[in-house]
């Protein structure tokens, strides 16, 4: 067992002050010199006088005993007993909110500022307090200015982590959004961490809100200030027109859909979630398994994403593959980027028995009875210019 000295040290002194400790220091002292002064000539002597001095070692040896018997417990006991109560090292020194909490509770909003104040003033670094704060100043006061600074200036100082500094982003960028529909302030708190963080996780996932951003402050809007729905009167007298064609709700062909799609993707090519719904589109609307495959593709090479993403994008090729007539051995080679792209997940088991069962799973598309559709323009989607258009062929 390693001996720590120090440890031992803080073990003595923590006993009893300063000045008692002196105090047995020096008594510890005067008894040696007694010892050495009286005891020391009488053995020398010998005989009666050699008796004497041992009888006056003893009492003198007892008194040392009587003085340092806890410190020499201790001394021995304190690598065994620090094993379960943490022995005698101090606690360490962390903030603690739970006032500020409980005032926050209460309603007394200024008072729990203050004490969070404090315990910042003593860690202000502390990411828990710098967040309380700008909470208490964002939701309960309505001051998103003030905690718009709060977390600007924690965000940056050089010493922040840089998880740290993305989570308040992230929580900043959510209050714009949430308690002022602010999408404009919003949109710039996202671009920040794109621009502070290319190439990371938190970089695309902050580039896919930007692409739903409009749609999200839409829907906000629309919960908080919802509008009477005024029905229109219907047609009279349906039941004698000659046809009610007219009246079928007008529905967005697949082409003008791609083309919504391809020119969304222009303004965010990041949005992960409308470039899949465009390959599917190619795929299961279109008949053209060369334009999934190139949206799939780049969402499969493009970094930041998960790997349980990824696999999702990979199986969907190869679903893609089967269900539009292309070679087994193509889709032995996606299913093989599975296996050995991700060895580890559970995916590349379940790789490895679609594979197994892959005869199979061709027949039952071949024994499919499928429809006939229109021959669709060549490269649809991939034209130059803007907007891109898509036209249909009968």
């Amino acid at each position: 067992m390693k001996l720590n000295f120090a440890r031992y040290l803080r073990s003595l002194t923590n006993l009893e002050t300063p000045v008692k400790l002196a105090f047995r220091c020096l008594l510890t002292l005067l008894i040696f010199y007694v010892g050495f002064a009286v005891a020391k000539p009488a053995f020398n002597e010998g005989g009666g006088a050699a008796l004497s001095a041992l009888m006056i070692t003893l009492i003198l040896g007892l008194g040392i005993n009587i003085l340092w018997r806890h410190a020499i417990l201790d001394f021995i006991t304190n690598p065994l007993t620090a094993l379960f109560t943490g022995g005698n090292e101090p606690p360490e020194a962390k903030p603690y909110y739970s006032i500020a909490i409980s005032k926050r509770k209460c309603g007394q909003y200024e008072q729990a500022i203050q004490e969070v104040c404090q315990q910042l003033e003593r860690f202000p670094n502390d990411f828990e307090g710098v967040m309380l704060l700008a909470a208490i100043q964002a939701e309960n006061l309505n001051d998103l200015p003030a905690a718009d600074y709060t977390l600007t200036e924690f965000s940056d100082r050089p010493e922040t982590p840089s998880n740290m500094v993305i989570l308040a982003l992230i929580q900043l960028a959510d209050w714009h959004l949430n308690l002022a529909l602010d999408s404009d302030s919003a949109r710039v708190t996202l671009q920040e961490i794109v621009g502070r963080f290319p190439g990371t996780a938190a970089a695309l996932q902050a580039e896919q809100r930007l692409g739903h951003l409009d749609e999200t402050i839409k829907i906000l809007l629309s919960q908080q200030h919802r509008q009477k729905v005024v029905i229109p009167q219907g047609v009279q007298d349906i039941g004698l027109l000659d046809s009610t064609q007219f009246l079928q709700p007008k529905e967005n062909g697949p082409g003008q859909l791609a083309t919504e799609y391809v020119q969304h993707l222009e303004w965010h090519p990041r949005d992960a979630e409308v470039r899949e719904k465009l390959a599917t589109l190619y795929a299961r609307d279109l008949m053209r398994l060369d334009l999934a495959e190139l949206e799939l593709e780049h969402l499969i090479n493009e970094p930041g994403h998960k790997p349980k993403q990824v696999v999702h994008w990979l199986d969907l090729l190869a679903t893609f593959q089967i269900e539009l007539g292309a070679d087994i051995v193509v889709v032995q080679s996606t299913l093989n980027i599975i296996i050995k792209r991700f060895p580890d997940l559970p995916a590349a088991e379940m790789a490895q028995r679609r594979l197994a069962l892959l005869n199979n799973e061709f027949r039952g598309r071949r024994e499919t009875s499928t429809v006939k559709l229109g021959v669709y323009e060549q490269n649809i989607g991939l034209k130059s210019g803007s907007p891109r258009q898509f036209t249909e062929r009968e």
